[in-house]
């Protein structure tokens, strides 16, 4: 096993999931691709924490390109010893690794208090405001109450499906660079790469 082609292949894998983070984001801003709603602020609050965007896309990008680079980053060496920059690599992309929990965390915990919490709508009142804010979370199981928001159509499920990818997708990054986390340590104690064109004692 080498340890920075693993790195590599995280680091590909945030890319990916950083940009449909971006795009799930960016959609909550549109229900039914309608742009007034976002201009007269009648949105979810948490649409605006911008958790795709920032936590689990921009700031993901760091971390990724980080991993995606090691293979070619030798780090100029080490401790006297040249061919320990490749551990000096995988050891400082723990702290790459760190940026991407945090960011990925933001936009877990982020996509969960917007689930619980439900979106703005208008209610049969004529009312906008947070119809499921006190049920807690519950209206997710109960999707006959569901018709209670009038405006926008559908914003339930909308709010529903992209804050629940904004979750499953900061949860795979969280999960990726924990993965890292170990990966870089190991890589850094270990060595590089245990092949044995690879492979040097320092």
């Amino acid at each position: 096993m080498c340890y920075g082609k693993c790195a590599r292949c995280i680091g590909h894998s945030l890319v990916g999931l950083a940009v449909l983070c971006i795009v799930a984001n960016i959609l909550l801003y549109f229900p039914n691709g309608e742009t007034k709603y976002a201009s007269e602020n009648h949105l979810s609050r948490f649409v605006w924490f911008f958790s795709g965007i920032l936590g689990g896309g921009l700031l993901m990008l760091l971390p990724a390109f980080v991993f995606i680079g090691l293979e070619q980053d030798d780090c100029c060496g080490c401790c006297g010893h040249e061919n320990c920059g490749k551990r000096c690599s995988m050891l400082s992309s723990v702290l790459a690794a760190l940026i991407g929990i945090a960011g990925s965390g933001y936009c877990v915990i982020v996509a969960a208090l917007g689930l619980a919490e439900g979106p703005r709508c208008m209610d049969s009142l004529g009312q906008w405001n947070y119809t499921f804010a006190s049920t807690e979370g519950q209206y997710l199981l109960d999707t006959s109450t569901w018709s209670q928001c009038i405006e926008p159509q559908h914003i339930v499920e909308w709010n529903v499906s992209l804050f629940s990818i904004l979750l499953a997708l900061g949860g795979i990054e969280f999960i990726l660079c924990l993965i890292q986390v170990i990966n870089g340590v190991i890589g850094g104690i270990c060595g590089y790469c245990c092949s044995r064109q690879q492979q040097y004692d320092c």
